[in-house]
């Protein structure tokens, strides 16, 4: 990174055997009015030098924490997730990879924490995926007390588990979905997002990972837990000039749907952004215990079997499905993409 990107006028005080890093910490960081954010040029830089394991464990620590502190900007959003594009070599040339290996629809997994049960949004990315709509769902999620995570989901439903890129690409062009975990992606990233339990908060890295977009999808469904993230993921798309988003206030984090209040859908599309409201799908009184409610793999699957009958648990598949079928562009308005799903879901094939 070259010095014209900072304000240097303090240099003859810089020691000269100052750490390369050093310099956004002290720059960047310095304490009430002389303090500022990264420049999006700048983020990528620092990022860059993380990724490249060129910082020092305790210069990465306060880093992470700072810009928790005083919550990370779009801009610098955006430089990190360039420079993940860039080390984790995540865009190819699109000229030889086939149509068939393209997902349409990216689906990041990165919830984690006690408020998570059963992943129902998996089955409504398998749902969608039997009836035209590619799917990758991507993710880690971490220290999870009662809920099962996306991964062992996958594999409990027979689908693959891919170790690269490349075979996530061929997993879809033969299945029509794919779940490629973290650890595959990049391995830094994974170290990163590890650190959670002993820094004792997220950190950015946890919301640059759901905008990452590694097979480069034509749209993409975020969940968040946090309201005040849900602008901010999709003013970080409008800057990476990602082509549709849709944002929402999820399950314990997840791109998951509550059936039992209206959801709000944070859009971005073309560039534009805007909010399109969906309404509740059940009555609170229908709501079950989840204190006591199971928390079983084999619960799971006899949802998607035919064999147990939750309707807290299929609205929720079926609510998310609806939005991803939105998002992909099967429907173009909300009564559409649900009767589209009930159809779906009336008539899927319930052999795993």
């Amino acid at each position: 990174m070259s010095e014209d990107h900072l304000d240097l006028s303090d240099e003859d005080n810089v020691l000269p055997e100052a750490h390369p890093f050093s310099v956004y910490l002290r720059h960047f960081f310095r304490g009430p009015g002389r303090s500022r954010t990264l420049t999006r040029k700048e983020a990528f830089d620092a990022f860059s030098m993380i990724l490249r394991d060129e910082v020092e464990p305790i210069q990465l620590g306060a880093f992470l924490l700072m810009l928790r502190y005083r919550a990370e900007t779009p801009e610098e959003l955006a430089g990190m997730i360039e420079a993940v594009r860039d080390i984790a070599r995540l865009e190819p040339d699109d000229s030889d990879i086939p149509a068939a290996c393209h997902p349409m629809l990216d689906w990041p997994s990165y919830a984690a924490g006690k408020s998570r049960g059963l992943p129902w949004y998996v089955l409504s990315a398998l749902l969608l995926s039997r009836n035209g709509v590619p799917i990758l769902m991507h993710g880690y999620n971490s220290h999870l007390v009662n809920g099962i995570g996306a991964e062992a989901a996958f594999k409990a439903l027979g689908l693959p588990i891919a170790m690269s890129a490349e075979e996530a690409r061929s997993d879809i062009a033969s299945r029509g979905i794919a779940y490629l975990p973290l650890r595959h992606i990049h391995a830094k990233l994974q170290e990163l997002i590890g650190l959670r339990p002993l820094l004792g908060l997220r950190t950015p890295v946890n919301t640059l990972l759901r905008l990452m977009n590694p097979l480069q999808a034509r749209a993409a469904f975020l969940g968040v837990f946090h309201p005040a993230f849900l602008d901010i993921h999709r003013e970080t798309g409008k800057l990476l000039a990602l082509p549709r988003i849709g944002v929402i206030k999820g399950g314990g984090g997840e791109a998951e749907r509550t059936p039992f209040k209206h959801v709000d859908l944070r859009l971005l599309d073309k560039g534009e952004l805007s909010d399109l409201r969906w309404p509740a799908l059940l009555n609170r009184v229908d709501k079950p215990d989840e204190d006591t409610g199971p928390v079983k793999m084999d619960y799971f699957l006899s949802v998607w079997q035919g064999k147990t009958n939750d309707p807290a648990a299929i609205a929720k598949i079926k609510g998310s499905a609806a939005m991803g079928a939105f998002l992909a562009g099967k429907a173009e308005y909300v009564d559409e993409a649900e009767s589209l799903v009930e159809s779906w879901w009336q008539n899927r094939d319930t052999d795993l």
